[in-house]
């Protein structure tokens, strides 16, 4: 009996491990950085979270990286991984895309800047496995963008929305399929065709809102333009179907570059914003205007359940995101820049508290 009460107490002491480690907070990044790619996925009962590519806190062409970090939920600090292969030997990548599907990481294109400022969309992509931490090449995507919106979707397909392809904005939904390796177009986004959106899915339900549209007027050079807007797509019986409507604006100002998922809020499905500035900026976080871009604390809360805005408490002001992460049901953005267009290292919690109407 006493062998038999003494085990049980072990037992209770690991569970109590287990949950305190579970708990732990994201510790700081090893570097400051911005404009990275984040993503997480739990296998065999260990949550994964890296963070890949972006720019350091020089924010210039020689700060942009290649670097992947992997955090694994419990345990002590990040671990460098390999650094993502590029065919074309670029040397850093901002705005990619990552998503985690079938217990891996997907990592879509970015752009890398060059010295005298040229700006280049890369072509490749690739899958990571968290365990074996070795990349695999998928094949390209029919048109390479960055600052696009990557959506997993059945744990089989990733959608990419929108986007910047080297010379100009697309309206294209690509389509991923895991399984057939193989790309197809999805309906059309029907906006104006964005850089720097935001969106997130749940269920068969995705919105997608904001970015940057670009303008040309006669005889003048192209202007950079908000674009306070927001879509809502529901996937059909295939997933090339995609029904789209346009839902009112939560505020009629738009923002760039925030972070975004689906997830449940107080039972209801829903979409959440966080972060992102209403002054669409370079890299450097100086806006197409000439005025500084400062970060934004609004929270936006989509309830697909109910197909309306609710209103939510801010949160702490960040921009230059690109995913808004669901680690055990707490919502984290991961580097970024805060005031002052200041890179940062810090992971930063968004408690999503709902006001009332």
């Amino acid at each position: 009996m006493e062998n038999i009460t003494m085990l049980l107490k072990s037992l209770s002491y690991l569970s109590l491990l287990t949950a305190a480690a579970s708990s732990i907070a994201i510790p700081d990044l090893p570097e400051p950085v911005s404009s990275n790619s984040i993503a997480s996925t739990t296998v065999r009962g260990k949550t994964y979270i890296i963070s890949a590519m972006g720019m350091g806190p020089g924010k210039q062409a020689a700060d942009f990286h290649n670097k992947v970090w992997m955090h694994t939920l419990g345990e002590f600090g990040w671990t460098e991984l390999p650094q993502v292969p590029s065919q074309q030997r670029l040397t850093g990548r901002a705005a990619a895309s990552a998503v985690a599907l079938n217990n891996n990481f997907f990592l879509f294109a970015g752009y890398t800047l060059a010295a005298d400022g040229t700006k280049q969309t890369a072509t490749d992509s690739y899958r990571l496995d968290p365990i074996t931490r070795r990349y695999t090449r998928i094949n390209d995507m029919p048109v390479p963008v960055d600052e696009a919106v990557a959506l997993p979707y059945q744990n089989r397909y990733i959608y990419l929305a929108s986007g910047w392809s080297d010379h100009g904005n697309v309206n294209l939904m690509q389509l991923f399929d895991n399984f057939t390796q193989g790309w197809s177009q999805a309906t059309p986004f029907p906006g104006k065709p964005v850089f720097g959106l935001a969106g997130g899915i749940i269920g068969n339900t995705l919105l997608l809102c904001d970015g940057v549209a670009i303008e040309y007027p006669a005889h003048k050079p192209r202007n950079f333009v908000n674009e306070p807007a927001c879509w809502q797509g529901t996937i059909g019986s295939k997933p090339n179907e995609i029904n789209w409507q346009q839902v009112p604006h939560p505020t009629g100002k738009a923002r760039y570059r925030m972070a975004a998922t689906g997830v449940k809020v107080q039972g209801e499905e829903a979409i959440v914003f966080v972060g992102g500035s209403h002054t669409a900026h370079n890299h450097q976080g100086v806006g197409f205007n000439g005025q500084p871009a400062e970060p934004d604390s609004e929270v936006w809360v989509y309830s697909v359940t109910r197909q309306q805005w609710l209103n939510a408490q801010k949160s702490t002001a960040v921009m230059d995101l690109r995913t808004l992460l669901d680690v055990n049901g707490e919502l984290y953005t991961l580097g970024g820049m805060i005031s002052g267009q200041q890179v940062t290292n810090k992971p930063i919690k968004h408690q999503i508290e709902l006001l009332p109407d």
